[in-house]
């Protein structure tokens, strides 16, 4: 039997969205997580891959329901998981901007979690760890 592959962490999530939330989308993962956007294939389709230094970590891709109606049923997506730093500048960031989050410590292990949710309802988890 062949050995599994040695998985190293997140390598990126993509969201799927209408051309009109795009924008949007690529606002808050700037704005909100300051991720920037990036170099990006010349896909058949509009969109963004924002970056964390040199890593693409979310694929923003503009695709219309109706041309991949395979898609349309729910993925079983729950969120996506972003290893991170800066705690309490992270809180006065999400407060500065009135974005909504839930601030959750993990009972009997050295993190603290941060749930928010990106504008197409994407949930979103910072994880900490504490102290930093």
């Amino acid at each position: 039997m062949k050995a599994a592959p040695q998985v190293l962490g997140i390598h990126h999530f993509t969201i799927r969205c209408t051309p009109a939330q795009l924008e949007g989308l690529k606002a808050f993962y700037s704005d909100v997580l300051g991720m920037q956007p990036g170099p990006r294939p010349a896909f058949g389709f509009p969109g963004h891959w924002m970056y964390v230094g040199e890593q693409a970590v979310v694929h923003l891709a503009a695709i219309l329901r109706e041309d991949h109606p395979a898609e349309v049923a729910s993925s079983g997506f729950d969120h996506v998981s972003l290893h991170t730093r800066g705690l309490e500048a992270t809180r006065q960031r999400l407060k500065s901007l009135g974005v909504a989050f839930d601030d959750v410590p993990v009972p009997g292990w050295p993190l603290q979690q941060i749930f928010l949710r990106d504008p197409v309802g994407s949930k979103i988890e910072l994880t900490f760890e504490v102290p930093e």
